[in-house]
């Protein structure tokens, strides 16, 4: 069910030439929709550059990796999509870029919510490979808080109402001026991610 109806990309919507992929807390460019995704890109526009980085646990560290590597994209022709953690990133790379974003249950107050996972964390597909994620972290997304949307009509924002980890009315009372998809049930991975995926392509201008 979406909430707010947004048009689907058409001759006007320029496609982008860059597509990053920011992966959520735990996860990794393992991830079912990353990878899914870079499968589609890969067959269908393998003109588009596309990156997903392996995101380092810090939360400074990982938006000087992005910033460094996009430091040369085109803001009109790039976009980014996120997921849970990668969502809140991916709004702030939006922010300062002016770039269009798509975003899947995205973290609104990750500093609160990964407080209490201060300590040796694993990857959700590498259960062998740990991490720790230290208190300092807590600070660090905090100054990454990219506040209210600038250009909110340059936001797809995809929210499950069932959603196990994440509060969907915080996540709609944050974007609710972007373009919204309300979902009916779902849940967190957004398991049904291949049907979404021709309106997230949609808004960078691209056919599935």
């Amino acid at each position: 069910m979406s909430l707010h109806a947004s048009p689907v990309a058409s001759a006007t919507t320029p496609p982008v030439t860059h597509l990053l992929y920011l992966h959520g807390f735990r996860s990794s460019p393992r991830s079912a929709k990353a990878q899914h995704m870079a499968a589609v890109m890969q067959r269908t526009h393998p003109e588009v550059r596309w990156w997903c980085p392996q995101l380092p646990p810090s939360p400074r560290a990982a938006m000087a990796l992005v910033r460094e590597g996009i430091a040369t994209w085109p803001a009109d022709r790039m976009g980014v999509v996120g997921s849970s953690l990668g969502g809140f990133y991916a709004t702030a790379v939006a922010q300062s870029k002016g770039c269009r974003a798509a975003l899947i249950n995205p973290a609104v107050h990750p500093a609160r919510d990964l407080a209490r996972y201060i300590g040796e964390q694993t990857f959700w597909h590498e259960p062998d490979a740990h991490f720790f994620f230290r208190a300092e972290y807590v600070e660090e997304l905090r100054a990454l808080d990219a506040g209210a949307l600038s250009q909110p009509q340059r936001f797809l924002v995809f929210i499950a109402k069932g959603d196990e980890v994440l509060d969907w009315r915080e996540m709609h009372a944050r974007f609710r001026p972007a373009q919204v998809e309300l979902i009916e049930g779902g849940d967190h991975a957004l398991s049904d991610f291949p049907a979404r995926l021709p309106r997230l392509l949609a808004h960078f201008g691209l056919s599935a």
